[in-house]
């Protein structure tokens, strides 16, 4: 009997790899408020209501997507940040090699970078099981300030008084133990390390910058000093 469960299992787990793999195939060619399950199971030759059964409707097969494409990008990241902490890197250069996973993640995957940080779908609205995914980046950088402020410190970035209550509520909800100070500037970072992407992929940088790779460095570096990071 469990021999039969474990081909069962074995069997699910295929095809609902095929259908994700088709569904991004669909991401890719029409982006993902075109995304059909009627489609999706057309191409792989199979009837709706045996899909249907893999995931219940599209919002669902979205959400396996976006925790896919988030959970990707996570991994990516805390590889690279791993990496760095066996070669004995500061947290300045942890930071940096983070950032160039990011982007290297992203370039290799456009339409998943596309459907987490890009537009957002219509009719669609993320659930809380997107949430821990979603974090796993933000976490990193997250761990590296935390690591400096408890090892020669953090230049504190300025904040504005009429900022400091919301500072100090986001230190509470996700960044304990980190001055609001800094709080601030890692979700400032965040975004625009976001924006940075964003525009490379997108096209904004064209006829604007040409190194892309030299000026993502360096832009990097600023958002590392914005933080309050040592330089060394």
């Amino acid at each position: 009997m469990s021999t039969v469960r474990g081909a069962r299992e074995r069997a699910r787990i295929e095809v609902t790899a095929a259908i994700k793999d088709e569904a991004r195939r669909m991401l890719a060619a029409e982006g993902a408020a075109k995304l059909s399950l009627r489609a999706v199971a057309r191409e792989l030759g199979m009837v709706s209501s045996a899909l249907y059964r893999y995931f219940p409707s599209r919002d669902e097969l979205l959400t396996a997507l976006i925790v896919d494409a988030y959970d990707s990008v996570g991994a990516a990241a805390e590889q690279a940040d791993a990496r760095a902490l066996d070669s004995g890197a500061a947290p300045r250069q942890r930071w940096a090699a983070v950032c160039e996973a990011v982007r290297a993640w992203a370039l290799d995957h456009p339409h998943e970078y596309s459907l987490i940080y890009g537009s957002p779908v219509p009719g669609y609205s993320a659930p809380m099981d997107t949430v821990g995914p979603a974090s796993r980046v933000g976490n990193i950088f997250i761990g590296i300030v935390r690591a400096a402020h408890a090892g020669r410190g953090l230049a504190l970035p300025p904040l504005p008084a009429v900022l400091r209550p919301e500072a100090v509520r986001m230190t509470e909800d996700f960044a304990e133990g980190l001055p609001p100070e800094v709080t601030a500037a890692l979700v400032a970072a965040w975004a625009q390390l976001v924006g940075l992407i964003s525009f490379e992929l997108f096209g904004q940088f064209n006829r604007v910058v040409e190194d892309r790779a030299a000026f993502f460095t360096h832009a990097a570096g600023q958002l590392a000093h914005g933080v309050g990071l040592p330089a060394v």
